[in-house]
């Protein structure tokens, strides 16, 4: 007998999206028999024929939901409530699984099981391609361990949001629209559009860089006495640490018994700013070589910015240490060009030095500190603040100098919403900084300018060191400092920027402006 209620008879239609990004994404979709959910729900639907609805992804109903499927529509639904705790939840979990696996006795060369601090501070390092490091990378870890270190480094330098759209492509054969939002966040992506082009650019340029300088490293290592299979592996790992501007290094006495090498120390330079421009600025100069007009003003700005912190580098740094004995002062004239060369960049990020940093002065220091709290370009291998953060902050000070309403830039227009993002990342990051240099001047006895220069090495992902990283008698609790450091370095700018520009909402009004006294 029929229920006599017509109301209760009606099949449920789907539910609305709410807006026009649920609509673009898909909804979730049930048999018609019961209510819609955006979960499986055993009591419901026992059978577990749930319809996962998105724009690539349609499963008919009555049709089983694949483990795939699953992933997917978890994944989508993460990017979308929040991106930022998922790269921060991914980042994480990865540097568990390399510390997991450095702490096997087969990640030693004496066989010995690592202690949990030592695996986590270096698994961070590698991920976050900082280069600090609590044991010698040549002589304390394996060759096994020295491959979960590289693998640290290649997926940390790519970027964990890349290797989240990769993976999803290799899922549902394209590129859902949730993974590029998060690809093109990572890698500053100009449009959604061109992201399945900017991710194969990444890729393509890594293994291109990467492989170039294998090239070049290759047969110098055969020509310091190493036999083909040795070379081959330590040309491997320079290669990816140096694009990814990581700081581990595997050489023979070190990098400083090479400090007049002009064929060991170039390719590291070159390497180091092609990988701390970042992609979105090697593509667009790539497909715009002989159109300079034609780059995007994030290109320009951190072409601009990054010139202009190379050359004072370039600078100072001979300035302060030409005839510094422990330094430059022993070097014969080119070995002071060819270091000259390497200081002009590797404060960006990448850590690798030939001249001994706990000998230089400490004026040196602090224009490294500068240097490296500043960072690379944005979307790059690079952390710190990222050179186009400052270029903003600089060119918002040169406006409200001139008395200039507008923050303008290669006759482009800097709207405000950028300005209060620069700001915001700018105090936090100082911030950071200062609360770690705090806690770390009450654990230990070191001196504030060397405590300063740590702490923003390993903020600004960079890995040059005045030996405290290394030092026997480092206590565990600096340790998970500087740990906390390098994971905030490169992930955090990101994750704020992300935050600060999801939370942007237009209001229906607006209180009465007061300006205070500044000044």
């Amino acid at each position: 007998m029929g229920n006599p209620n017509p109301r209760t008879n009606r099949r449920r239609s789907p539910r609305r999206p709410k807006n026009a990004l649920q609509q673009t994404l898909g909804t979730v979709r049930t048999p018609a028999s019961h209510p819609l959910a955006f979960e499986p729900n055993p009591e419901i639907d026992p059978e577990n024929t749930v319809v996962y609805h998105t724009a690539e992804t349609f499963v008919q109903p009555g049709q089983k939901v694949t483990m795939r499927d699953r992933l997917k529509f978890a994944l989508d639904r993460a990017a979308r409530s929040s991106p930022a705790r998922l790269a921060l939840g991914v980042f994480a979990l990865f540097i568990l699984l390399i510390t997991s696996a450095l702490m096997l006795p087969i990640s030693t060369r004496s066989g010995e099981v690592p202690r949990f601090v030592d695996a986590l501070f270096t698994a961070t390092s590698a991920v976050c391609v900082t280069g600090l490091s609590v044991q010698d990378t040549i002589t304390y870890w394996s060759v096994f361990g020295q491959a979960m270190i590289a693998l640290g480094i290649a997926v940390g330098g790519l970027g964990i949001m890349t290797l989240s759209s990769i993976l999803a492509l290799a899922v549902s054969r394209r590129i859902g629209l949730a993974q590029k939002m998060l690809a093109a966040s990572e890698r500053k992506a100009e449009s959604l559009g061109d992201v399945g082009m900017m991710l194969r650019a990444v890729i393509i340029t890594s293994a291109l860089c990467e492989g170039i300088l294998f090239a070049v490293f290759f047969p110098r290592f055969l020509t310091l006495g190493e036999g083909t299979l040795e070379a081959a592996w330590h040309a491997t790992f320079m290669s990816i640490s140096t694009f990814n501007n990581a700081g581990f290094e595997t050489i023979h006495q070190g990098l400083g018994h090479y400090v007049e090498d002009w064929w060991m120390l170039m390719p590291i330079a070159v390497g180091t700013t092609v990988g701390a421009l970042g992609f979105p600025v090697v593509h667009d100069v790539w497909e715009n070589l002989r159109r300079p007009s034609k780059w995007t003003l994030h290109t320009k700005l951190t072409l601009t910015t990054y010139g202009s912190l190379a050359a004072i580098s370039a600078i100072v740094i001979p300035l302060n240490e030409w005839n510094n004995p422990r330094t430059f002062g022993s070097l014969s004239f080119s070995g002071k060009m060819a270091n000259t060369v390497l200081g002009a960049v590797n404060t960006r990020s990448t850590g690798l030095s030939a001249v001994d940093i706990s000998g230089m002065k400490r004026t040196t220091w602090l224009m490294q500190d500068i240097f490296m709290f500043i960072g690379g370009g944005s979307g790059s291998t690079a952390g710190g603040l990222k050179v186009t953060t400052v270029a903003v902050l600089i060119l918002a000070f040169i406006a409200e100098a001139r008395g200039n309403r507008d923050i303008e830039a290669f006759k482009r227009r800097i709207p405000t919403e950028t300005i209060r993002v620069a700001v915001s990342i700018a105090i936090i990051s100082t911030i950071t900084v200062i609360t770690a240099v705090w806690i770390l001047m009450q654990m230990t006895a070191y001196s504030l300018d060397m405590l300063l220069f740590e702490s923003v090495s390993a903020f600004g992902t960079v890995g040059l060191s005045t030996g405290i990283a290394m030092d026997p008698a480092l206590a565990d609790g600096p340790k998970y400092v500087f740990t906390a450091l390098m994971f905030a370095g490169r992930t955090g700018t990101m994750t704020v920027a992300a935050a600060l520009a999801m939370r942007q909402h237009l209001r229906l009004f607006r209180y009465p402006p007061e300006s205070p006294a500044i000044g």
